[in-house]
């Protein structure tokens, strides 16, 4: 166990060290910063069978070695000690966040903004799930002949709106009627348990023809269905750039390309991060990571809480070389405060 333990701290100032100066790490290195009690004989050892565990690698140019996938794993599972922010740390987020606007699309930009510039890496958060909230409310407002603005509110306090087709003859007060029996019909109702039938039963008793409520029904189910879509707020792709990491002109473009792809960055957070609790980190690193052009990174993910059950993924897109421990304070403080703001909007 003894000798476990020692191999698991010659793996995990290997990791601090190759995360701090990006370079390879040797022996004589590790026992100048690290003052490790044992020979440079003894701590070659060490490395070889850290090496031979699959924790390590040699890279081809150099006669250092860095942290492999599976010790970038063992040390965020067993090794990491979380950060703490000083206090100067937390004020300039807690400032940033502060300076939102007070709506909801505003608030969630802002905190993507700030934990970006807080990590220097790519931030990421995304609109809540909302499959399982319900609606409230339901207005349909004419802008003009031909067409209308549809304003959803939901359980979760979120407002969702959309400019939809209407017949050319359709009156505002028609407009008034369909969303009224609509909302009276349908209120409280989860969004995936509505269905175009249910729309439709829910305005069979007023006396609007047929042929003008066509339209405005499945322009309402559109628009309902759409409501769902996921939103990604993706912020800092040219830092990530400025990195040594990604100086080499395939994986810059490897890494530009896959983060062009938000909506299926978004997916692939969603669908990991489905079964995670409110206070739990999701981490990806490397070949763990199933997304083309991102096998250099690691995803470090977490939950924000909008209202009492809809929760949407804050987090970062960075290096495998990250400094995990302080990355996750920072994530952690952002969402905290973003958490903050996003009740006070839904009080």
């Amino acid at each position: 166990m003894a000798e476990t333990n020692k191999k698991m701290q010659v793996l995990q100032a290997i990791v601090d060290d190759y995360v701090s100066t990006n370079e390879p790490v040797g022996s004589k290195a590790l026992i100048e910063r690290h003052k490790f009690s044992v020979s440079s004989a003894t701590l070659r050892n060490d490395m070889a069978d850290l090496e031979r565990m699959g924790y390590i690698e040699k890279p081809h140019t150099s006669a250092g070695r860095i942290p492999s996938d599976k010790g970038y794993r063992e040390y965020v599972n067993s090794l990491m000690k979380v950060d703490t922010l000083t206090l100067e740390e937390k004020n300039e987020i807690e400032s940033r966040i502060s300076d939102s606007v007070d709506n909801f699309r505003s608030i969630l930009k802002n905190a993507s903004m700030t934990l970006s510039e807080t990590t220097g890496l790519v931030s990421l958060v995304m609109t809540p799930r909302l499959a399982d909230s319900s609606l409230k409310q339901l207005k349909i407002l004419m802008i003009e002949p031909g067409k209308a603005l549809l304003v959803m509110v939901l359980s979760a306090g979120v407002v969702k709106d959309k400019v939809v087709r209407i017949p050319n003859f359709i009156t505002p007060e028609q407009l008034m009627q369909i969303a009224n029996s609509v909302e009276k019909t349908l209120n409280g109702k989860p969004l995936e348990e509505i269905s175009l039938i249910t729309l439709a039963t829910s305005v069979k008793d007023t006396d609007i023809p047929e042929s003008l409520l066509n339209q405005v029904i499945y322009e309402t189910y559109t628009a309902i269905k759409q409501a769902d879509q996921l939103d990604v707020y993706l912020e800092g792709e040219h830092k990530m750039l400025s990195l040594p990491d990604f100086q080499e002109l395939t994986r810059a473009r490897d890494l530009l390309g896959a983060l062009s792809h938000d909506g299926v960055v978004a997916g692939y957070v969603n669908e990991i991060g489905r079964d995670n609790d409110s206070d739990s980190y999701m981490i990806r690193i490397g070949q763990e990571i199933t997304l083309e052009g991102l096998e250099d990174c690691s995803f470090i993910t977490t939950t924000y809480k909008f209202g009492d059950t809809i929760s949407g993924n804050i987090g970062v897109i960075g290096p495998k070389r990250m400094d995990y421990s302080k990355v996750i304070s920072q994530i952690d403080f952002v969402r905290s405060k973003l958490n903050q703001e996003l009740k006070k909007i839904n009080e």
